[in-house]
């Protein structure tokens, strides 16, 4: 493993993306950087740009407003690059799925490589599906 590949693995940045969810799972995802869970003594950052991200946390069902966003963010992020989908509605639309508006989840817009199950998603869960996450890159060559 080269020493970009390890610091990526150590140190992984990561973008949140709300594509219109209840914000549930958005305020998990924010308890992880409290001090109570801290994952930033682990070297996750949550950075604001997807040019500098290894990995993309999409909370929320895609619809046909934020799908074009989310692809945006995807192809912005440099390879190789993981997304992981927090919650029921990022899975399958959750309790939004018959909505006119709604595609459904956001596999139908992005590739997925990991689901963190839940509504809403436990901290725990996030940081559990965090590591899921790094275990994949570290096996991206």
């Amino acid at each position: 493993m080269g020493l970009i590949s390890k610091a990526r693995v150590k140190s992984p940045w990561i973008v949140h993306y709300c594509c219109g969810s209840c914000n549930g799972c958005d305020i998990e995802i924010l308890a992880c950087l409290t001090p109570y869970y801290d994952v930033e003594r682990f070297g996750i950052l949550n950075i604001g740009n997807p040019k500098h991200a290894d990995l993309l946390v999409v909370t929320g069902p895609a619809n046909r407003r934020s799908s074009r966003v989310l692809k945006n963010l995807y192809e912005q992020m440099p390879d190789p690059k993981l997304v992981m989908a927090v919650g029921a509605c990022t899975a399958t639309g959750g309790v939004f799925h018959n909505c006119y508006n709604i595609l459904g989840g956001i596999d139908q817009v992005i590739p997925v490589d990991v689901y963190v199950p839940g509504c809403a998603a436990r901290p725990e869960a996030v940081i559990d599906g965090v590591v899921l996450a790094l275990d994949k890159l570290s096996k991206i060559k």
